[in-house]
């Protein structure tokens, strides 16, 4: 039987260190890589039939327009995403006129610009929206979590130990996100927001599992310490989480691979969380209840 119990100060220093590397991120590093759901703009997904155009051609395009700060990612194949301030219809026409004075060889339908705005209202509703849903969400958790353990002593511990470790969860998944900001432009949006979401039902999933399994040998009554039982209970439910959250991720892992760049954020936020909140489970959540 693993001693899990007997290692949770080095569980929980590594947590704390991450955790304190994702603050930093968040805070003093470059910060998560925001979309227009929350900064307001324009994004532009372009498509040129030419795999020679280069990033640089389509800045000098934008720039041709007005758009010369426009942040702009090739994807390959002479596709482009760009990010722009908030464009209308003229500056729209404009930019369509200077892709046709780049490229007059090519028809309209060799250059097809996708287009999506979002004003700053609507980006800073969204921003209050993502934290109400995420405060009303921990509130409903505890309350779940003190009305099915009522039956266990000092029942209030298991709601705060799951709530710690879904704040760990969310933390380093923030922290994980700015990382993959810089490294392959993943976008904080609205599917980001869902994704959490997600991500939290299915930590706190994992860890009611686990305490289940606690609060069945608490009843029986075996006489041994508290700390022997939660790593008895460990030991006899971390098969059980491992599988399910393995099975999940190679699903996952299969749809980033199949399923377009379009649900990509959205699919990193759940591999994230799935690998973070099993992790948090067992290493971070039982070893808070025993602390």
């Amino acid at each position: 039987m693993i001693d899990f119990i007997g290692k949770r100060i080095w569980f929980a220093g590594a947590s704390a260190i991450l955790v304190i590397a994702s603050l930093l991120l968040l805070t003093v590093g470059p910060g998560l890589n925001e979309g227009i759901d929350f900064t307001g703009g324009t994004s532009t997904t372009l498509q040129i039939n030419d795999e020679n155009v280069q990033t640089d051609d389509v800045r000098t395009i934008f720039a041709e327009a007005g758009f010369g700060d426009a942040l702009i990612q090739s994807t390959g194949g002479g596709s482009f995403f760009i990010r722009t301030e908030v464009q209308n219809e003229a500056a729209q026409n404009d930019i369509l006129a200077a892709l046709n004075r780049a490229y007059p060889e090519q028809s309209a339908n060799d250059i097809r610009p996708e287009v999506t705005t979002v004003g700053k209202s609507v980006a800073d509703d969204t921003v209050s929206n993502a934290i109400q849903a995420m405060v009303v969400a921990s509130i409903f958790i505890i309350l779940f979590l003190f009305w099915a353990f009522r039956a266990v002593s000092a029942a209030y511990r298991y709601g705060l130990a799951a709530v710690i470790a879904l704040a760990h969860d969310v933390f380093l998944t923030l922290g994980l996100f700015v990382i993959l900001g810089e490294l392959i432009n993943a976008e904080v949006n609205a599917s980001f927001i869902v994704g959490t979401l997600t991500v939290i039902g299915y930590s706190v999933n994992d860890t009611i599992v686990v305490f289940d399994r606690i609060r069945e040998n608490v009843r029986l009554g075996t006489g041994r310490s508290f700390r022997a039982v939660v790593n008895q209970s460990l030991n006899e439910s971390i098969m059980r989480s491992l599988g399910t959250s393995f099975t999940t991720a190679v699903v996952i892992v299969a749809m980033l691979l199949f399923g377009g760049a379009t649900l990509r954020d959205f699919l990193l936020v759940l591999l994230a969380g799935v690998i973070v909140g099993t992790y948090s489970s067992i290493f971070i959540a039982a070893q808070v209840l025993v602390f």
